[in-house]
């Protein structure tokens, strides 16, 4: 049998694919969680072959598990689910350690094929996400202009950003306006929503 843990924030999701799973005669749900940080301890206390994960949730995200497991628990296959998938987010949780990336939209039985596939030691990308990853443009922002832009909420006076990230103001509102120019905005609303957009935030 291959033992699973489910995490995810939404219920009804988690009941959903234990149902599914609970179809295959090889393939046994052992924990089921609401939050990355309780995915990791319940992984910890009943050793599951696969962790299947959400991409967003609340204390760690699917990609922190992914990391923490790689590291605490090796044995333990991360699949990483997703509503929406980027291709940034793709490249990040394949950096993370995690050995599948699934959209939650895929057919009925993929799960199942996804999760026999990385227990078997494979790994397996959504291909459609794959395609885009290979198209995807580079990320135009610097790591300081990232780091900025994460920190700049839309109202937040640039001298708090400033203090925030020990800068001086001016070159925050530097970083601004080359953030700005880069992505062809007019505000740092507009660019922190295209960087999401693209999973660079």
């Amino acid at each position: 049998m291959i033992r699973i843990l489910l995490a995810d924030d939404e219920e009804l999701i988690r009941v959903a694919l234990a149902a599914l799973l609970g179809l295959e005669t090889d393939i046994d749900v052992v924990a089921s969680v609401a939050d990355g940080r309780t995915a990791v301890d319940a992984a910890l206390a009943h050793r599951p072959d696969v962790a299947v994960v959400d991409l967003q949730m609340p204390a760690l995200n699917g990609m922190a598990v992914a990391a923490e497991l790689s590291r605490v628990l090796p044995t333990c296959a991360v699949v990483i689910l997703t509503g929406r998938g980027r291709p940034a987010q793709l490249q990040q949780a394949l950096a993370a350690g995690a050995k599948g990336f699934l959209a939650k939209g895929a057919p009925g039985g993929a799960l199942a094929d996804v999760i026999r596939r990385v227990h078997a030691g494979g790994r397996y990308v959504d291909p459609a996400l794959a395609a885009d990853a290979l198209t995807m443009p580079e990320c135009p922002l610097t790591p300081r202009e990232i780091e900025v832009l994460r920190h700049a909420e839309p109202d937040l006076p640039v001298p708090m950003v400033a203090r925030r990230l020990h800068l001086s103001p001016g070159t925050v509102r530097n970083h601004l306006t080359a953030i700005t120019a880069k992505l062809g905005v007019s505000t740092r609303a507009e660019a922190a929503a295209i960087a999401r957009d693209h999973g660079w935030l």
